[in-house]
């Protein structure tokens, strides 16, 4: 049984984690009347998903991977760009009823929650052949994306606070370049 040191599987977990800020960055944007609720929803979920995907890749060993491979980035890449997309029109119309006024509900919410963590899938899976134990960096990836989900929705509500809507533009595009990022790596190597 190899044993992934903490100084390795924390630079793991920021790496994974910069997907789950750049999406509450872009989710902070819009102001909703109870922060701290959505706040809680988003870096509970994001935390978990990126735990839970780790488990996930772990359990499913080498039986699942080809077919997750084949995919996963395409998932991912759907998810990203539809809430990003929507982000974009509604920046683009000016109506606030296509906003996403609370991102931290609902369908958009499991899928900005997919989307982020489809890599820690992948983590899981490099885990598993390597025959390292998952319950220690799975608890490590989902507090770390945890913690940066909770400051992507600070600096995000900041930044939407001071600029607006030239932000929302912003944030669906940020959030389909990440789309288009987990492809390319996937693709190129």
């Amino acid at each position: 049984m190899v044993i992934i040191d903490t100084w390795i599987i924390l630079p793991i977990a920021i790496s994974l984690g910069i997907d789950a800020f750049s999406v509450a960055l872009s989710a902070g944007v819009f102001p909703t009347d109870n922060e701290a609720r959505r706040a809680f929803r988003l870096v509970f979920h994001f935390g978990f998903f990126q735990g839970g995907m780790t488990l996930l890749g772990w359990l499913g060993g080498q039986t699942i991977a080809p077919l997750v491979a084949d995919l996963d980035h395409w998932v991912a890449l759907g998810l990203l760009s539809y809430v990003g997309g929507r982000m974009l029109w509604s920046a683009w119309r000016n109506d606030d009823n296509l906003c996403l006024q609370d991102p931290s509900r609902g369908t958009m919410l499991v899928m900005m929650s997919v989307g982020t963590s489809i890599d820690a899938l992948a983590v899981g899976l490099s885990l598993a052949l390597a025959g390292s134990p998952v319950l220690v960096p799975s608890l490590v990836i989902g507090v770390v994306a945890a913690g940066m989900t909770f400051l992507g929705l600070r600096i995000g509500c900041r930044l939407g606070a001071l600029f607006g809507r030239p932000v929302e533009f912003l944030g669906g595009i940020v959030l389909i370049g990440i789309g288009i990022q987990v492809v390319a790596s996937h693709i190129g190597g």
